[in-house]
């Protein structure tokens, strides 16, 4: 199968690892000439997952065009921010509040979108541990495209049709990871951060249900899974962030930590306040 991957930070490569395991035909396009030279050369994007190597096998290019040329599946893995630019991508856009698939109908006009989230963090992939994630999608032949593959016996992937209600969990966990992080930083004990997680939980299934989705949907990968991974380890970027503010770092350094990371919760956060 031939795959492109839009997209070459941390979870793309992480992707890639799983769809070589499959043995697909996989293109992944950066949009930066300097940055795929670079990324030919050491086959590594050391920025953000050093010592991560990616196969030789694997083609990298910035031509866009080329990069789809033929494919049978197409991975965003680029930051929600930037998809009306150019869905792992995780978020709302800013301006007009739509959730990523909504900005790819814009362009595309097809309802053979799919959407992946789950507790999985880049390097955990790339370690090749086993890993679940929940693929949502309205169409049954695009399910059995994204099982075929990127599914192995690391990867797990339970199956929904509520790609609201996942994309919903996969951005507002993001959000809830910042404050959960501040509540760490703030010296507070685990109880506390058990009551706000297990409270965040009702939230989300109510705003999951008052944007149409399904209120199951946060018993998934993408809901309680990704809510409890995120929302307590260090390795999530959300919940450093708030850890830096609850722990009251200078505005430098927290500026600093914001200009060098990517801080989904931060760009959701002002689009669920909208």
């Amino acid at each position: 199968m031939k795959v492109t991957i839009l997209g070459s930070g941390a979870y793309g490569i992480a992707l890639a690892l799983m769809l070589n395991e499959n043995k697909c035909e996989i293109t992944m396009w950066e949009r930066f000439d300097d940055k795929v030279q670079e990324l030919i050369k050491t086959r590594e994007n050391k920025n953000v997952l050093p010592g991560v190597k990616i196969p030789e096998n694997i083609k990298i290019t910035s031509d866009l065009e080329e990069s789809m040329k033929n494919s049978e599946l197409i991975i965003i893995a680029i930051p929600a921010g930037f998809v009306d630019e150019v869905s792992a991508s995780k978020g709302i856009e800013q301006d007009t509040c739509l959730f990523v698939d909504d900005v790819v109908k814009k362009y595309i006009k097809t309802r053979r979108i799919a959407v992946i989230s789950g507790p999985s963090f880049a390097i955990d992939i790339a370690k090749y541990v086993p890993i679940g994630l929940t693929l949502s999608s309205k169409n049954k032949q695009t399910i059995k495209v994204c099982k075929k593959a990127l599914e192995n016996r690391n990867l797990k992937l339970r199956e929904n049709n509520d790609i609201i209600g996942t994309e919903i969990c996969g951005s507002i966990k993001n959000v809830i990871a910042i404050a959960s992080g501040m509540i760490d930083g703030m010296g507070l004990p685990e109880s506390t951060q058990a009551m706000f997680i297990t409270e965040s939980l009702h939230d989300i299934k109510e705003l999951i249900k008052a944007l149409g989705g399904d209120g199951k949907t946060i018993l998934s990968f993408a809901g309680f899974g990704d809510l409890l991974l995120t929302c307590t380890s260090t390795k999530s970027r959300n919940f450093r962030f708030g850890k830096l503010i609850g722990e009251k770092k200078s505005k430098e350094e927290i500026n600093e930590f914001i200009n060098s990371t990517t801080i989904e919760g931060l760009y959701t956060l002002k689009s669920i306040h909208k």
